[in-house]
């Protein structure tokens, strides 16, 4: 069967809380197996019999949305797309001068081209941001907390669907669930 990885989006946030244990249950009682989680963020590993990752998307968010009676949008991957993502940031040359730390933000589908030009001409003191198709690649020095570019913001830009990881978090991810 195949595997997916799934960010969800907003749980454990905002008073939006979902025990892990809860959310495997849950969808292991809709027919994904080997269902597992990564921290208390929302990475979730699945095997379904669907073959694309659009369809696990739908079906995790109805099933999530039901389970928690709040809204749980659900970005996913195949853990090959994953490994990709990471490369396509590793091959993107350092944004900032100085420490920095940096985050991927997981789109629904791809940022359409005048959102991504006027994301890879973001600006900031602290901040600077790259397209790569699905994902945004943000590299902060202030920290993601003090960004201005908030996942509404970014939202908002792009007409997606979007939920943000620090690389540190998805090069995990990968360790544990990659291709």
């Amino acid at each position: 069967m195949p595997s997916y990885i799934a960010f969800l989006r907003a749980v454990n946030v905002g008073g939006r809380f979902v025990k892990m244990g809860s959310l495997r249950e849950a969808l292991g009682d809709a027919g994904f197996s080997d269902v597992q989680t990564h921290i208390q963020s929302g990475n979730v590993f699945v095997r379904s019999a669907r073959r694309t990752p659009g369809p696990v998307a739908v079906e995790i968010s109805r099933v999530l949305t039901a389970h928690c009676g709040f809204d749980v949008p659900a970005i996913v991957r195949t853990p090959a797309q994953v490994r990709s993502v990471l490369a396509a940031v590793d091959a993107v040359e350092p944004l900032l001068v100085g420490e920095s730390r940096r985050y991927v933000a997981f789109a629904d589908a791809d940022v359409p081209l005048a959102a991504a030009a006027q994301l890879d001409a973001w600006d900031r003191p602290d901040e600077r941001v790259r397209v790569l198709g699905s994902e945004v690649l943000a590299e902060m020095t202030a920290g993601f907390h003090k960004t201005t570019l908030t996942n509404t913001r970014l939202e908002r830009l792009t007409g997606r669907i979007t939920t943000w990881r620090d690389l540190s978090v998805v090069r995990a991810i990968d360790e544990k669930w990659g291709a």
